[in-house]
This record gives structure tokens, C-alpha cells and sequence, in this order.
């Protein structure tokens, strides 16, 4: 039987976007489902845009972050299932039929389970589709992954409500969905990845956007990652292969520095080597980019992938262990204050 699914769908200021993405959520092949779009106080037509569609639509009063929304439109929701997706995510027309074929191959309701992005995005630019098969490859890397991203994340509306929902953005932008999985998955959860699930992504990236987007998300991903105390770890886009590529292009870029300021070659020896390690290390993600748009691109996306998207990611991580440590320090220093 047909289980009732609820797309739940946050959205502020995209009207760029949120028509593509409740067309392509009403073309669905499958029967039973609603589509509820929370708007968080949007300053652009969106509001205009989503009313032309049939949803359940939910304005907050104030402007309060992804989570807010997603848990006010899992509340105001009728469906079994939850399907969180993005305002610049567009279904495909058979995936809500894979999402109610996938559930019950699990006998317990205590699972997540996700989905991805397809490897060609919306839009075909280079950087975007660099980014949407960056995204896809290590998303789907494991079957039971450290996260399930919300751009496409199924769960029972039952759990969900017990889990009591996504905390609050303003602690951790942007990746609310990673400690609501870490949170799941304590509590005895389970993560399960499906890669036929798939959203295809509107990026709209050019080289700036894409290197914005790598030090945002390495910031706040550092700073949550040092508090959970698993900056290493093996955790989706946080891969140890992208660790690795980090660790690589900047050792280089110091052996080089160093063979500059002392005009000696001997630095640069290791360079070669290190780089050869590094492209063995991330040998599956750049046939990734092979089996999907070929050599040239493949070529191009390794230059970009080992040398200027490392920089932004470490940048990032810099700034995320600047911005925690001085937060940490105001902490302790409002605590002190209150001591006396």
C-alpha cells in the first residue's frame, strides 16, 4: 500500500527557485502526498510564486532559520512520512514511488533514510556540475552514512516529532541536518543511504560562488566538528579524501613557498609526490567526474578540485577554529563576569 508522504519545504528569499522546485513536486507519478512550504519572513516575490501552487503554505511571524520551518512544516503536516527537501531542489517524477518502494525493506521505523543529488544539476556550468557530483560521490560513498543531508532526507513523521525536530540555526548554519543525525543515531537510530533517491540541485555557481560556498560550509562544519570532537572524521562531504586534498595542496604550497624564499630545489622534490598520492587518494571521485562528463572536464575539475578548492576549504577551517575559540573566550568571559 501507498504510504502518505509530506514534502516538507523551507524557503526564504527564493523566488529564483521555488517555482522550478513545486513544479517539479506536483509532476510527481505518485498519488499520495502534500506539498507544505514554510516561508520565513521572504523579502523577494516568493510568497507571490508559491501561492500559484496548490501546498499547504505556513508564514512565520519572524525570521528564524531552516529549522524553524522544517519543524513548524513536519507539525503542520498530515503524512506517515517526512520528506525534507530544499526550495532549489527539484524532484524527479518517479522519486517519491522509490521513496514508498524503499521504506519497506526495513522492518523498524527507527531509520532515516537519504537521498542525493543527481550528478547533472539544473544548471550546466561547470561549477555547478563539479559540485553536484562532489556532492553525489561522497554522499553515497557508504551505505550507512555519518549523515543524512536535509536536501533529501525521509523519516517517519512519528520519530521525527519524538526526536523533537532540527535545533535551532543560529547555533550551527547550515548543518543542523549533521547533529540531527548524530542525535538520531545516539538515540539508537539507524542512517541509510538510497542513491536511486535523487533531487537535482539549482546552483547557479560561478568560480566565486563555488569558493564562497567551500569556506562557508568548512567554517561552520569546522566549529561543529571540533566540538563533537570528530574533526577527522570519515563524514560525507567532510570526507577524508577532501582532508586529505586539503593537507596535500597546502604541504605543496609551503615546500614551494619554502623553495622560493631559499632558492633551493631540494624543497621542491616532495611536490610531485605528494600531489601523486593525493590523486590516488581521491582516484574514485575523479573517475566520478570521468564516468559522467568525460576527460576534458575530468582535467579541469582535478586543476580546480587539488588547487584552488583546497585554499577556500582551509581557509574556512581557519576561520571556523578563529571564530569558536573567540566564542569560547566571550563564553568563559561572561561566565567569569557573572561569578561576581
Amino acid at each position: 500500500m501507498d504510504k502518505s508522504i509530506s514534502i516538507i519545504i523551507p524557503n526564504y528569499n527564493g523566488n529564483a527557485t521555488i517555482g522550478k522546485c513545486l513544479e517539479s513536486a506536483f509532476s510527481s507519478r505518485y498519488g499520495r502526498f502534500e506539498v507544505v512550504v514554510v516561508d520565513d519572513c521572504s523579502t523577494d516575490d516568493s510568497i507571490e510564486t508559491i501561492k500559484k501552487f496548490p501546498c499547504k503554505f505556513i508564514q512565520l511571524d519572524k525570521h528564524s532559520g531552516t529549522s524553524k520551518a522544517r519543524n513548524t512544516g513536519a507539525k503542520n503536516s498530515n503524512g506517515k512520512i517526512l520528506f525534507f527537501i530544499d526550495s532549489d531542489c527539484l524532484l524527479q517524477e518517479n522519486t517519491l514511488a522509490i521513496v514508498n518502494k524503499t521504506i519497506p525493506t526495513f522492518s523498524s521505523e527507527n531509520i532515516i533514510i537519504g537521498g542525493t543529488y543527481t550528478r547533472i544539476p539544473y544548471d550546466d556550468n561547470f561549477f555547478s556540475i563539479f559540485q553536484s557530483i562532489f556532492v553525489n560521490y561522497f554522499e553515497t560513498k557508504k551505505k550507512e552514512p555519518d549523515y543524512i543531508a536535509a536536501h533529501a532526507m525521509i523519516i517517519d513523521a512519528q520519530l521525527f516529532k519524538d526526536s523533537g525536530g532540527f535545533v535551532d540555526d543560529y547555533f550551527i548554519p547550515i548543518i543542523e541536518d549533521v547533529e540531527f543525525s548524530h542525535r538520531l543515531r545516539r538515540a539508537g537510530c539507524k542512517l541509510v543511504m538510497n542513491p536511486e533517491i535523487l533531487v537535482q540541485h539549482i546552483f547557479n555557481f560561478s568560480l566565486m560562488g563555488s569558493l564562497r560556498n567551500a569556506v562557508k560550509k568548512s567554517l561552520y562544519w569546522t566549529m561543529y566538528s571540533i566540538q563533537n570532537r570528530d574533526l577527522l572524521a570519515d563524514s560525507g562531504t567532510a570526507s577524508v579524501e577532501l582532508k586529505i586534498n586539503v593537507a596535500s595542496c597546502l604541504s605543496n604550497l609551503l615546500l614551494v613557498l619554502l623553495g622560493i624564499a631559499t632558492k633551493s630545489a631540494v624543497f621542491l622534490i616532495p611536490v610531485p609526490l605528494i600531489f601523486a598520492f593525493n590523486i590516488f587518494i581521491n582516484r574514485k571521485l575523479l573517475r566520478a567526474f570521468y564516468e559522467t562528463k568525460g576527460l576534458s572536464f575530468t582535467i579541469l575539475a582535478t586543476l580546480y578540485y587539488t588547487i584552488l578548492y583546497p585554499l577556500a576549504v582551509g581557509a574556512g577551517t581557519v576561520m571556523g577554529t578563529i571564530k569558536l575559540i573567540m566564542q569560547m573566550l566571550s563564553l568563559r568571559a561572561k561566565r567569569s563576569n557573572l561569578s561576581f
